[in-house]
């Protein structure tokens, strides 16, 4: 397994090393290099499903899948969870034919050239969700706000993987059959919507119609 660190996030024209994961929605392994030569891949590389927005943005995944593919783009969702206990959240939350990875140690983050902001910068910043929260909160107390709120219910495994958030940044990468980035969207850590914010859906789909012809 390649596990390189590059100091920025991947752009197009960049070619993705080969990351290999335990499998979440079967047993196993999922490598990258099974999807070259085959399909172009949407990667979506995620927080721990402790994160309320993650989740949401891997709901957000499984909700396009059928859309990609039909255009013949597979889609793989990656998690900082242990495996077992993503498996366990996943049996209670299903996300039909949505291929989904476990990676705690967050090695495909690093070959990805998502940083980590740290965790006295992440803790620094005031989220303002109107409509999602009462007031401006703190990363950690919005966390719990709405982990409470959705029934989250953190775990061992979960803590874990809390305590060893360092301020992890997310990102999404569309890959074509070659293995090159075609198209990528990178958190950026601020105040505002802007930290969770998700990919332009529309603006995704017109580029995977591009990348399998």
């Amino acid at each position: 397994m390649s596990t390189r660190y590059v100091d920025h996030p991947l752009q197009p024209g960049d070619r993705v090393p080969n990351v290999v994961f335990d499998a979440i929605s079967s047993e196993g392994k999922i490598a990258l290099d099974d999807f070259r030569g085959r399909s172009p891949l949407l990667i979506g590389l995620f927080r721990g499903l402790h994160c309320p927005f993650c989740r949401r943005h891997v709901a957000a995944m499984a909700y396009l899948n059928p859309m990609l593919r039909e255009k013949g783009v597979q889609s793989l969702a990656v998690v900082n969870t242990p495996v077992e206990r993503a498996r366990l959240y996943f049996r209670y939350h299903p996300i039909p034919d949505l291929l989904a990875a476990s990676d705690p140690v967050r090695a495909s983050h690093q070959a990805f050239g998502l940083r980590e902001v740290g965790i006295d910068t992440a803790m620094a910043i005031l989220i303002d969700l109107p409509g999602e929260l009462p007031e401006p909160m703190g990363v950690m107390a919005m966390d719990e706000f709405l982990n409470e709120k959705e029934g989250y219910q953190i775990t061992e495994a979960d803590q874990q993987m809390m305590t060893a958030d360092h301020g992890q940044l997310v990102g999404q990468f569309l890959i074509d059959r070659e293995g090159i980035v075609r198209w990528s969207f990178t958190e950026v850590l601020e105040a505002g919507l802007q930290t969770f914010q998700a990919p332009n859906s529309q603006e995704l789909m017109s580029v995977a119609s591009q990348v399998v012809h």
